[in-house]
């Protein structure tokens, strides 16, 4: 996929200094800053689509 074509729409998984997990909403080509500091990157992950799906039924 070259650059021009990726999805307005992702959520990407960082690891924080501190070794706590956050999720970066990226929704509509408008980035939500960085959330939360779960153990895993399970949980980001989980947390992360949900908050995409719900901003999804709202738009």
């Amino acid at each position: 996929m070259t650059a021009d074509k990726k999805p307005e729409t992702a959520v990407t998984i960082e690891k924080r200094p501190n070794g706590k997990w956050c999720f970066v909403v990226k929704y509509r080509g408008v980035t939500h800053p960085a959330q939360g500091n779960f153990s895993s990157m399970l949980q980001a992950q989980a947390i992360g689509q949900s908050v995409l799906r719900a901003l999804e039924k709202q738009g």
